[in-house]
């Protein structure tokens, strides 16, 4: 290997793990304001009674599972090759763990956990994920909302279980506390850094 090409790979690296440092916030937007719109629309479902009461959040599964094949196909066949850092390589490794605890918090919700408490356990995941991320980037938004987040948590398991509406109100203020409002901070900083003009 030449020296240029030492080099070249040393400013990637480096320019690879300044990338990661700085989050845009959209996947938090995103994730967030579709969490929300199914607690929101499953709420106002619940008062009026338009259709069974787990329409929204099917959908929104299916959302999420369109999306995650489509990132299964994209990573396999169209990315191209990139350096690997720590961060990144604990990021995949955090986001695999954490769909893998979702899909068995809600398997366990079919099974026999009363969706009261399930998603009680949902939030607790969720500010699981928001701190080590947030903790992760030195972005303290994200671990202020991860504790909000499990303040909504631990409120929820004391919710019973006829009151299912209630729930959704506490689920619908956890993601805009811990996902919505950390999301559009991170976007809003990205686009200072990103824009500021060299002195």
């Amino acid at each position: 290997m030449s020296e240029q090409e030492s080099l070249r790979i040393i400013q990637q690296m480096i320019q690879t793990a300044k990338q990661e440092q700085k989050d845009d916030g959209l996947g938090w937007i995103i994730w967030g304001w579709l969490l929300f719109t199914a607690s929101a629309l499953t709420w106002l479902n619940l008062k009026f009674e338009w259709f069974s009461n787990f329409l929204f959040w099917n959908i929104f599964g299916a959302i999420t599972g369109l999306y995650m094949i489509y990132e299964l196909i994209r990573d396999s066949f169209f990315r191209r090759e990139k350096v690997k850092t720590y961060t990144g390589d604990l990021f995949d490794k955090l986001n695999g763990g954490f769909f893998i605890f979702l899909v068995l918090i809600i398997l366990s919700m079919n099974l026999g956990v009363h969706p009261v408490k399930g998603f009680s356990l949902l939030l607790g995941l969720y500010g699981f994920w928001i701190l080590v991320y947030g903790t992760a980037l030195d972005f303290k938004p994200s671990v202020i909302g991860a504790y909000i987040t499990w303040g909504f948590a631990f409120a929820g398991l004391f919710v019973r279980e006829d009151q299912f509406e209630l729930t959704m109100i506490l689920h619908a203020l956890a993601v805009f506390c811990g996902y919505i409002i950390p999301g559009h901070i991170a976007s809003h900083e990205f686009k200072k850094i990103r824009y500021q003009k060299p002195a």
